[in-house]
């Protein structure tokens, strides 16, 4: 059985006792919380957030790509949100590779090479400023005025405010 097969069962099993959600897809608290896809990243758990008062967006390493402002472009304008908190983490799997290592390697098992920058970094707080600079600088999001920065440890479970 596949993991997706798994996970259709558990959506069977669990249909009915938890029904879908009929609240509005803006989120209450007005935020956006922008994050790695990293799976200890328990972002609910670690702010103690309930269904629909966020906008949660992951990718790989949490940081600030086009299609990041994408996604938070639509948030604002069509959304409401007004807030963005940055979460990039300790032990980022980012941090150990290098954007041209990852291309040679996607080169070599598929023959072509990314056009898309991989954004590895070495220093996790130089990452959490760039991607916060990158939100405060964008045309395309009116609400750039609260945009924070932090580090979350993952060992530690603390975060760190670095922008």
């Amino acid at each position: 059985m596949t993991s997706i097969d798994v996970l259709l069962k558990r959506n069977q099993e669990i249909g009915d006792i938890v029904p879908g959600d009929r609240s509005s897809p803006r989120p209450s608290m007005h935020i956006a919380i922008l994050t790695c896809m990293d799976a200890r990243i328990r972002v609910f758990e670690i702010f103690g957030l309930l269904q629909g008062e966020a906008h949660v967006l992951r990718n790989g390493g949490g940081v600030v790509t086009d299609d990041m402002i994408r996604s938070l472009a639509l948030s604002q304008r069509k959304l409401g949100t007004r807030e963005v908190l940055i979460v990039q983490h300790t032990e980022c799997g980012l941090s150990m590779v290098t954007d041209e290592e990852f291309k040679d390697e996607l080169e070599a098992a598929c023959g072509l090479r990314p056009t898309w920058a991989v954004e590895a970094f070495r220093k996790v707080e130089d990452s959490v400023r760039t991607s916060v600079e990158r939100v405060r600088r964008s045309a395309y999001l009116p609400h750039t005025e609260n945009v924070r920065g932090f580090v979350y440890d993952v060992k530690a479970g603390s975060l760190t405010e670095v922008a």
